[in-house]
């Protein structure tokens, strides 16, 4: 395992997040080319058509396009949570200017990869790219230090959304902006927990966790969030990670599953926004 800094105690990371994110390092996995570790967002992909790798790596990268251009981060500080490795601050600070980005991941392993995959830029910018340890439920950053925070594709870890959505509340400034997107249970689906695991693997084992969305909804809005808003982005997602998967595993297999769980309205893909008063 890599060294952590003696200034960064390792949070307590649950045993399936730590084992998928560090031994099995899911970003080297062929699914997730390019290694942003996300279904993709596929509105801008041709889904007639034969599938390629580049195909993949622009629907990872239009997902966290559409996630970034809510936050607006253009000249401000922005703070991803659950950041992998690191692309998506990429992204954001080559597309979009953000004064400084912070990307927040909770496995050591991860933010050592980050590291390692962005080392140019932390060299040339340093100012402007940190990487930091840290839960989503208990943030080693200052209060009010970020004009936005956003998190792509990992919220369905958090095993506390009200606490996520406090530290949230207590990190971005008044008048910042907050998204997050992820999949989670469709609101009013009878035994969604019981229905996912039988479905997928990877909600048996307890790695994602079953929850509707509206428990993130109440959870901004407990937490002093306003304009809270929850939108589906599922047509823009699942078709076309079905479609990828289609290439790796067959039908009946559980990663085809996903698709299966969106068209018996169990499960759906969502953008939410909210604003700090």
């Amino acid at each position: 395992m890599s060294e952590i800094p003696a200034e960064q105690p390792v949070p307590v990371v649950r045993p399936e997040v730590w084992e998928t994110y560090g031994p099995a390092d899911l970003s080297a996995a062929p699914v997730f080319a390019g290694g942003f570790i996300n279904f993709g967002y596929w509105q801008a992909v041709d889904l007639e058509q034969p599938l390629s790798q580049g195909d993949r790596i622009r629907s990872e990268q239009d997902l966290y396009r559409h996630v970034l251009d809510a936050v607006r981060p253009e000249g401000g500080r922005a703070v991803e949570i659950g950041c992998g490795l690191g692309l998506g601050c990429a992204l954001a600070l080559e597309e979009y200017g953000p004064a400084a980005i912070t990307g927040v991941d909770i496995h050591p392993q991860q933010l050592q990869r980050a590291r390692e995959a962005n080392s140019p830029l932390l060299e040339a910018q340093p100012r402007r790219l940190r990487f930091v340890l840290g839960a989503a439920e208990s943030l080693p950053l200052g209060d009010a230090e970020f004009d936005c925070l956003y998190s792509v594709e990992a919220a369905q870890h958090f095993p506390d959304l009200p606490a996520f959505a406090r530290e949230a509340a207590r990190v971005v400034r008044p008048g910042g902006r907050v998204a997050v997107t992820s999949f989670f249970s469709v609101d009013g689906a009878p035994a969604p927990a019981e229905r996912l695991a039988g479905l997928l693997d990877s909600f048996a084992s307890g790695l994602d966790i079953a929850r509707p969305v509206s428990r993130l909804d109440d959870a901004l809005a407990d937490a002093g969030f306003r304009d809270v808003q929850v939108a589906s982005i599922g047509p823009q997602v699942w078709p076309g990670w079905d479609r990828w998967l289609a290439r790796l595993w067959e039908p009946g297999t559980w990663p085809r599953n996903f698709l299966t769980a969106w068209e018996q309205q169990i499960l759906d893909y969502y953008l939410v926004t909210a604003t700090r008063p």
